[in-house]
């Protein structure tokens, strides 16, 4: 199991308020918000786990698992960030709490 984190604790934090936002406000924006932000952390982390390979796309499953696919891309991330330079973690941390405050804005 992967160690906490900054990036896991702020994706945990903004999948959190994911999971217990009302339906109308994943509709209103937050689940397209979220969606877009495990998107990039998943190909960040395939860039590093795959330089060279077409990055997958982490599909839409709907507003109500993109909590989880944001966990999932995150974790990928910070894994993959282990031996990086710290700049690029504090990146990621910044990245994922923009993209909670548009959400929840």
């Amino acid at each position: 199991m992967l160690d906490t984190t900054p990036l896991t604790a702020a994706v945990d934090r903004f999948a959190d308020r994911l999971r217990a936002a009302p339906q109308s406000r994943l509709q209103r924006g937050a689940a397209a918000e979220a969606l877009a932000a495990a998107r990039e952390l998943a190909v960040r982390a395939q860039r590093i786990e795959r330089p060279g390979r077409e990055p997958y796309l982490v599909p839409d499953a709907g507003m109500f698992v993109v909590g989880d696919q944001l966990t999932v891309a995150g974790r990928d991330l910070a894994a993959a960030l282990v031996t990086a330079p710290s700049a690029e973690l504090d990146e990621a941390v910044r990245f994922v709490e923009e993209a909670a405050a548009r959400a929840f804005a």
